[in-house]
């Protein structure tokens, strides 16, 4: 299956806008947007910190991430069966409320801080704009995608590993199948099965995209810090977040039946993002300044896309497909307890903004 697809070009344009923007900002510091002083702010102390969050972050991220791609093993944790559904729900519950509650806000306030010009960045709601711009254009990327690969793809897609267990002769029979009688009933539920495959797939590099994107954004503010104070909250609430937005985003790979090298790539890249931000965040730490324009500008942007992308994947990739989909239309009762799961899941994201 060729691989293929709109997304780098598209990403570039947009970066190319975004220097643009950053470009127009005013160099001049304005009084009270300078780096404040505080009893919290502790260069070296900090630095011990940020080091045992890029350890603590790197190291619950890959158990996040990893988890649901270990559990063949465990024949309750399987895909096919409930509690698969119900974990990803409260995954999936996470991301959301990340898009919503801590992303999406961190847009807003950096937007429209009083260290940016009065216009345009007071005259216009640049970040609820951009946020619509951005699922507008997850929307774009993932239809597009979708007809990039089925047009690449001869027959539809044969699962990369056998991971439902079917027989080697089933997985051969969507391109081969040429039996009698009940063939093409045979050929059709097969092909149904390949679609869907591809729609996990598609769903998987998406989803990595957007989680990507925000991670470095996050990591790179805490790398920057010297607020000894912010930095103990923010470690907590990262681990927290970074486990079970693996978790979500491991399910989707799982789902994807990448080979076992494609499976660990996206773990890796998943499970580095944040610690490289915060690792990046320390070496420009003497140039960044949060309340910069040029900061504010290129941070708050990328906050507003990032959150677009992630509540459009959470609320249409994630949570509409499984619960419009056969299994949970099939079962009021296992409805139920999803959805509990993505109210505990968005619940418990939405306290740690309290702290993140």
């Amino acid at each position: 299956m060729a691989t293929s697809n709109p997304k780098p070009s598209i990403i570039s344009i947009f970066f190319i806008i975004l220097s643009f923007l950053t470009l127009q900002a005013e160099s001049v510091v304005k009084e009270g947007c300078v780096e404040e002083t505080s009893s919290c702010n502790d260069k070296a102390r900090a630095l011990t910190l940020k080091i045992i969050a890029i350890v603590s972050i790197l190291v619950t991220s890959m158990i996040g991430v990893s988890a649901p791609l270990f559990t063949r093993s465990i024949p309750a944790l399987h895909p096919d069966r409930s509690l698969f559904v119900i974990v990803k729900a409260f995954a999936a519950g996470i991301i959301l409320a990340t898009g919503f509650m801590h992303v999406l806000p961190d847009s807003f306030d950096m937007l429209s801080s009083s260290c940016l010009p009065e216009n345009p960045w007071h005259k216009f709601p640049f970040t609820g704009f951009v946020a619509m711009l951005s699922a507008i254009l997850t929307l774009m990327v993932d239809s597009l995608a979708t007809s990039v690969y089925s047009k690449k793809s001869t027959v539809g897609v044969n699962p990369e590993s056998n991971t439902h267990g079917a027989e080697p002769d089933e997985e051969m029979a969507v391109g081969h199948f040429h039996g009698n009688g009940h063939g093409h009933h045979y050929e059709a539920k097969l092909a149904g099965g390949a679609k869907q495959l591809l729609r996990y797939r598609v769903v998987a590099m998406v989803l990595e995209l957007g989680i990507i994107v925000h991670s470095v954004v996050i990591g790179l503010s805490l790398g920057a810090s010297s607020n000894t104070c912010t930095i103990k909250g923010l470690v907590a609430a990262l681990c927290f977040h970074q486990m079970f937005e693996g978790m979500g985003l491991g399910g989707c790979i799982l789902q994807a039946e990448y080979k076992p090298f494609k499976k660990a790539v996206m773990a890796f890249f998943f499970s580095v993002t944040t610690p490289f931000g915060i690792a990046l965040g320390i070496a420009l730490s003497k140039m960044y300044k949060e309340n910069s324009p040029n900061a504010l500008i290129t941070v708050g942007l990328l906050n507003a896309s990032s959150a677009g992308l992630l509540i459009y994947m959470a609320l249409v990739d994630l949570l509409a497909a499984d619960f419009m989909g056969p299994k949970l239309q099939g079962s009021i009762k296992l409805q139920v307890k999803s959805y509990m799961a993505v109210l505990l899941g968005a619940g418990g994201m939405s306290l740690m903004a309290k702290w993140a």
